[in-house]
């Protein structure tokens, strides 16, 4: 089975899939692009201001997708079944990127709704934690899949898989009414928003096991390392 460096090795060298990697580089700069842009619309309360952008961004990246799988097809019909994987891991990883940009878009969504800025009660610590885990994953997956340095993405992985529960914790508080300051409409939003950057998270994270697990795994993480067993990343 191909490690990801190998894998790495032969997107680079073969011109339709560096090509696809390229445009695969430019779609997570654009998500990570809408994500700062769509969560500042939201705790700004700048939501009055934003136009169809959001919709043109999150159709730019449609388009990204589209092209990539035209070089991905393009590859599988001149190598045939002899060497697959790669082209299979990138399509893995364009689909994680395009839902990344769909949840995005959902955060700008829930600003124009929201109309003022989102406070989320006594969740507010943890939600900010939670963003900048996001945040740190938008900046150091590209790097990780360049390097395809195995080590450190299980490092990383490590540490901001906690984000999942963190995520769902405040769901369950939520639920439970357990902040009675907020109101229906907020504690609706925060439960959303919170919703929305686990999910950006996951694919983030399903993007970055990629480069930790073999294909047939990727999207799982290890649960216990001696018995091999996995769950799902998300």
């Amino acid at each position: 089975m191909l490690g990801f460096r190998e894998i790495y090795a032969i997107w680079r060298r073969d011109n339709s899939l560096a090509q696809a990697i390229r445009d695969s580089y430019a779609m997570l700069e654009k998500t990570h692009g809408m994500f700062r842009s769509s969560v500042q619309r939201l705790r700004t309360g700048e939501a009055a201001k934003v136009s169809l952008s959001v919709h043109e961004e999150d159709r730019i990246i449609n388009e990204y997708q589209i092209e990539v799988r035209k070089k991905v097809l393009r590859y599988l019909a001149i190598t045939g079944t002899v060497d697959l994987i790669p082209g299979l891991v990138l399509t893995s990883i364009i689909i994680d990127i395009e839902r990344i940009g769909d949840y995005t878009k959902n955060i700008t969504e829930l600003a124009m709704v929201q109309q003022c800025e989102l406070k989320c009660g006594s969740f507010e610590p943890l939600v900010c934690d939670l963003e900048k885990t996001v945040e740190r994953l938008f900046c150091e997956v590209p790097p990780l899949l360049a390097s395809s340095n195995r080590q450190v993405a299980r490092k990383l992985c490590d540490e901001c898989s906690w984000l999942r529960k963190g995520a769902d914790d405040v769901l369950v508080e939520l639920i439970k009414g357990a902040d009675e300051s907020l109101s229906r409409g907020q504690t609706a939003a925060t439960a959303l928003y919170v919703r929305y950057l686990k999910r950006v998270g996951a694919h983030l994270l399903n993007i970055l096991s990629s480069v930790v697990n073999p294909f047939e795994r990727i999207g799982y993480r290890v649960e216990d390392r001696d018995s091999g067993r996995f769950s799902r990343a998300d």
